[in-house]
């Protein structure tokens, strides 16, 4: 995957977040795991933004770990919604999905770039 790629799939989970929160119900636990899942689920494409431009290999390294506990953050969010019974996890699973596989593409890219000289 291309680094223009990872930017636009990155910003597509932004959007999908920001849609399922404006899923959820007005609730106090709705609201408070809305804010929580925004803040978390958008930081994912605006830090691998950061990351890609990086001033050096460490710094590109650190901002994909950033990523990477983002992008977990937010797929805990995202249990909780299901667990909660705040949506159906039929229609949460698939962006948790997207979660788990953008945590693994930053754990994989992290430990490429740390091995580089």
């Amino acid at each position: 995957m291309t680094e223009a790629e990872m930017k636009q799939r990155t910003k597509q989970f932004a959007l999908r977040v920001i849609k399922l929160v404006n899923a959820l119900p007005r609730t106090t636990a709705g609201n408070t795991i809305g804010r929580q899942l925004v803040r978390s689920g958008t930081s994912v494409g605006a830090n691998y933004r950061a990351a890609c431009r990086g001033r050096s290999r460490a710094d590109f390294v650190a901002k994909l770990g950033i990523v990477e506990e983002e992008a977990d953050e937010s797929g805990f969010w995202l249990e909780l919604v299901i667990d909660s019974g705040l949506l159906s996890q039929k229609l949460v699973q698939p962006l948790l999905k997207e979660a788990q596989e953008i945590v693994a593409i930053m754990v994989a890219s992290r430990k490429t770039a740390s091995s580089r000289k």
